[in-house]
């Protein structure tokens, strides 16, 4: 997966992609799919959602320029894959759900994998995390109409928001940058999520 899923694909973060080795992807995904867990692609977790395929995960890591002591918000915990490597690159991950079941499944799944300090919460992500505000990095990992302007004013000044914006089918990964002037689109490229359900999202 590193190697050829990751890197010849322009993941060039070594911290990444330490993270990404370290995590055991195979503890997020379901039983009978544990064979296809490195595989190149999104896999179904149940309630409809999925986990997102490892470059996609990787990319949005990347953009977010981690250091190792920042306070992250993950949006759309899915079965935790991409807070527990958030908790790799991050000193606190905080990640909320809006399916309760899926919720549960994450924490425990973090639990198993070692991940105990990652905070699992419950609630409409396009809403964020208001009382564990402010942020240095929100990472969301399903596809908004527009920028979730909520999730930006719970972001420190020159934090950093990633997410997908775009109808299904046309979608590119945003990395916005919070500064003075308003939100900095830095970067821009083609992507395809799951929608962000929510009152910000779709």
């Amino acid at each position: 997966m590193i190697e050829q899923q990751l890197r010849l694909r322009d993941v060039a973060d070594e911290r990444v992609l330490a993270a990404m080795e370290r995590v055991p992807r195979e503890l997020f995904v379901p039983e009978e799919l544990r064979d296809r867990a490195y595989d190149d692609a999104a896999l179904p977790i149940g309630g409809g959602q999925t986990i997102s395929q490892p470059y996609m995960v990787a990319k949005i890591c990347e953009a977010l320029s981690l250091r190792g002591r920042e306070h992250v918000l993950d949006v759309g915990s899915g079965s935790g894959y991409q807070a527990a490597v958030l908790a790799e690159l991050a000193a606190e991950v905080d990640t909320i759900e809006r399916i309760p079941e899926l919720a549960e499944l994450a924490r425990a799944n973090l639990v198993s994998a070692g991940y105990e300090r990652v905070r699992v919460h419950v609630g409409d992500g396009t809403r964020g995390l208001p009382e564990r505000a402010p942020f240095d990095a929100i990472a969301v990992a399903a596809a908004a109409p527009r920028m979730p302007q909520t999730l930006y004013e719970q972001l420190e000044p020159r934090g950093r928001l990633v997410v997908p914006v775009g109808r299904f089918g046309i979608q590119r990964l945003e990395v916005i940058v919070r500064s003075p002037e308003g939100p900095a689109v830095v970067k821009s490229v083609p992507c395809r999520f799951v929608p962000l359900v929510g009152e910000e999202g779709f």
